[in-house]
C-alpha cells in the first residue's frame, strides 16, 4: 500500500471521528446530569471508531489518533517518518471535521449543546490542569494497551479487534466525558478548540495543552508497559530446506544384439610350384648308359637348384 493512501486513510478516519463524535455532543449535550446525551456521545465516539476500523483499517491501520500512532511506533510498528506523516494527516482531517461543523452548525444556525465544538475542558476537575492531565494519561493508557493487545501479532483475535477497540473508547468516555470531555486523541482535541476560537470561544485553546501532553504521556506509558509484559518477539525458526528427490537412474537402452563378425578365412599357405623337370630327349644313337649317367646329372642339377 502506498503512503500516500495510508495518509489519506488517516485523514478520512480522524475527519469522521470528530464530525460524528463531536457533532454527536453538539446535538444533544454531554450534562452528566442528562444521561441521554452523554451515553449518546460516548456511543458515537465508540462506534466510529467501530465503523473506520473495517473500512481504512486495511489502508492504514485506523489509527486516526496521534497517540495510537506512537505507541504503534514505539513496538515497531511503522517508521519514524510513517508517523510524522500520521500526525499531519490526523490533525488536518480534525480541522477538516470541525470546519464541516462550524458549516453546519452556523449555517442551519443549530445551537451548539456544548458551547466549544464539542472542545474538551477542565470544568469538571474544578479547573485543575493536573487533575485533567492524570485523567487523560490513566483513560489513554487503558484505550492505548488495549489496542496493542488486541492487535499483537502473537494473539490470534480474528476479526473481532475493531469491536473491542470501540467498545473499549465508548467505555472510557462514559467514565472521562462528566470530567475532562474525554480526549485520548490530541487530534480530535486541536480541531474542535480552534474552531472554538475562530468563533469567538478561547477557552478551550487555553487548556488545550493538556489533552495533547496527557494523551502522548499515557500513550508513551502503554507502550513501555506493554513490550515488557509481552516480552521480546521470538524470532521465526528459519524453514528447513527440503533435499531435492533423487532422480532415479534412467532406463538402460536395450540394444539389438550385435551379429559376431565372421572371423576371417585364414590365408592359404602359398603353394610353391612343382619344380620343373626337363627330361632330354635320349637319342636313339647315343650311348645308353651315357645317355642314362648324362639325364642323373640333369635331375640331380634341377632339384639342386629347387632347392
Amino acid at each position: 500500500m502506498s503512503i500516500s493512501k495510508k495518509y489519506a486513510a488517516e485523514f478520512i478516519g480522524t475527519m469522521v471521528l470528530v464530525l460524528l463524535g463531536c457533532g454527536t455532543a453538539m446535538l444533544v449535550g454531554c450534562d452528566s446530569k442528562n444521561g441521554g446525551g452523554y451515553i449518546l456521545t460516548a456511543l458515537a465516539f465508540g462506534l466510529v471508531i467501530v465503523g473506520m476500523a473495517y473500512s481504512i483499517g486495511n489502508i492504514s491501520g485506523c489509527h486516526i489518533n496521534p497517540a495510537v500512532s506512537l505507541a504503534v511506533f514505539l513496538t515497531g510498528g511503522i517508521s519514524s517518518t510513517e508517523l510524522i506523516g500520521y500526525i499531519i494527516a490526523q490533525c488536518l482531517g480534525s480541522f477538516a471535521g470541525s470546519g464541516l461543523l462550524a458549516a453546519i452548525f452556523i449555517l442551519g444556525d443549530i445551537p451548539d449543546q456544548t458551547g466549544g465544538f464539542g472542545s474538551n475542558g477542565l470544568a469538571g476537575v474544578g479547573n485543575s490542569a493536573i487533575a485533567g492531565l492524570l485523567v487523560e494519561v490513566l483513560l489513554t493508557f487503558i484505550f492505548i494497551i488495549t489496542i496493542l493487545g488486541v492487535t499483537s501479532k502473537k494473539a490470534n483475535h480474528g476479526s473481532f479487534a475493531g469491536l473491542v477497540i470501540g467498545l473499549t473508547l465508548t467505555l472510557v468516555h462514559i467514565f472521562g466525558i462528566g470530567l475532562t470531555g474525554t480526549s485520548v486523541n490530541p487530534a480530535r482535541s486541536m480541531g474542535p478548540a480552534v474552531a472554538s476560537a475562530i468563533n469567538g470561544n478561547a477557552a478551550p485553546l487555553a487548556s488545550l495543552w493538556v489533552f495533547v501532553a496527557g494523551p502522548l504521556i499515557g500513550a508513551f506509558i502503554a507502550a513501555v508497559t506493554y513490550k515488557v509484559l509481552e516480552g521480546p518477539s521470538k524470532a521465526a525458526p528459519a524453514p528447513v530446506k527440503k533435499p531435492a528427490p533423487k532422480a532415479k537412474p534412467a532406463a538402460p537402452v536395450q540394444t539389438a544384439p550385435q551379429k559376431p563378425k565372421a572371423e576371417p578365412a585364414p590365408e592359404k599357405a602359398e603353394e610353391k610350384p612343382a619344380p620343373k623337370i626337363e627330361i632330354p630327349i635320349i637319342d636313339d644313337d647315343e650311348d645308353p648308359e651315357k645317355a642314362s649317367s648324362d639325364l642323373m646329372k640333369e635331375i640331380n642339377q634341377a632339384f639342386n637348384k629347387e632347392q
